[in-house]
């Protein structure tokens, strides 16, 4: 834990107040989750979808 709180302290939201860096903390958490999840479901049912490029 010691050192996540030095990383937010000399990252650039180190001088914001607690609840800006909760808030940054909380959105960058939820693009991770969603990316993963995204990559879990294109790993999955990958071979089942029918992709076509053209006009």
């Amino acid at each position: 834990m010691d050192v996540l709180n030095e990383i937010i302290r000399n990252s650039a939201i180190g001088p914001l107040s607690k609840g800006y860096q909760s808030f940054v903390l909380f959105l960058f958490s939820a693009i991770v989750v969603t990316l993963g999840t995204m990559l879990f479901v294109l790993l999955t049912y990958g071979r089942y979808v029918n992709v076509q490029f053209g006009y």
